[in-house]
């Protein structure tokens, strides 16, 4: 009893692959491509660990009336030519102002504790130089996090009593969200913040003391891309994450890509372990990949690392892109 000591840790999931999706952490990206951009996600971090953490997420965002591509298509394959290499990135333009609409549904689930929430979001893109744009977004929704009581008998254990025997204790909160995008033929930068209302929740009918509360969550990415001869694009990335009063942790990555076609990439989370990702292009409509985090931590003892599947879907893809043309 002697021994008391805090423990702080953030609400929001991982995502090894944010470089994929970062409109899953900044809603600034929202219409940012040509088409209607589809997510399906899954990641089931720390295999083979009991109630460890499982997240499922499908995003969906797409431009209203955006049309800074030249009526002739520039990125269609052609054998024996790279789509992405030096000519096109030459012509790269800032876009041109266009509005963007979007939705992202998350289900997170650790042991009894669920989190699930659903966001409409908004952004605005504009030209702010002959090579460089600037977004903002936000996004509004509702954030449900739930408590299976149930889950909390440990055999011959008292469960707490302000939970015993309740079943599922929910709660249901307005929420939003809002970001900042920096973006241009070499580089991006992003900011965002999440959970910014700051809403209390509460696991026991009496409501005692102040609950607990959904914090808010700092995202800030970047990343450079350069190009290696005609053939290949390398893509560093770094995703830093914050949440008051703890320090901020960091995710490094890097992509190396063939054309439109393949990538792979590998990176390191501080404090937590190394990764490594490849990916697929299947067609100018469906893509796919895949990471795999090995644990450093003594977390690696009892579990079997971390697996994420990330499938997406290019709708209304009418000048033939294989990738994205602003995050790559």
């Amino acid at each position: 009893m002697l021994g008391v000591s805090g423990v702080l840790a953030q609400q929001k999931p991982h995502y090894t692959q944010y470089v994929l999706n970062q409109y899953i952490l900044n809603p600034a990206l929202t219409g940012i491509e040509n088409y209607t951009d589809i997510k399906i996600s899954h990641r089931r971090q720390w295999a083979g660990l009991k109630d460890a953490p499982v997240t499922t997420y499908f995003t969906v965002h797409g431009a209203l009336n955006k049309k800074d591509y030249r009526t002739t298509a520039t990125s269609f394959q052609v054998d024996g030519t790279n789509p992405r290499g030096t000519d096109y990135w030459q012509d790269y333009s800032a876009a041109e102002p266009h509005h963007g609409i979007g939705m992202q549904v998350v289900n997170d689930q650790t042991g009894p504790l669920k989190n699930f929430s659903a966001y409409a979001t908004y952004a605005y893109h504009i030209g702010i130089g002959a090579r460089t744009s600037l977004s903002a977004g936000f996004g509004a929704g509702l954030s449900n996090v739930s408590l299976d009581a149930n889950k909390l008998n440990f055999g011959n254990t008292q469960v707490d009593p302000a939970v015993y025997n309740s079943g599922s204790v929910n709660n249901m909160k307005p929420d939003i969200m809002a970001g900042l995008y920096l973006y241009g033929a070499d580089f991006f930068v992003g900011v965002s913040m999440q959970q910014l209302m700051g809403q209390s929740i509460y696991f026991s009918g009496n409501r005692i003391g102040q609950g607990s509360k959904l914090a808010p969550h700092l995202f800030v990415t970047a990343g450079y891309r350069m190009l290696l001869g005609e053939d290949w694009n390398l893509i560093p990335s770094v995703l830093l994450k914050s949440v008051s009063p703890l320090p901020v942790q960091f995710d490094i990555n890097t992509k190396l890509q063939y054309h439109d076609f393949v990538w792979f990439g590998a990176g390191y989370r501080k404090s937590d372990g190394w990764n490594a990702m490849a990916g697929v292009n299947i067609s100018h409509t469906v893509n796919l990949s895949y990471s795999y985090d090995y644990t450093t931590s003594a977390l690696n003892t009892v579990s079997n690392g971390t697996h994420e599947v990330v499938l997406g879907f290019l709708l209304g893809n009418k000048y033939g892109d294989w990738c994205p043309r602003n995050v790559w």
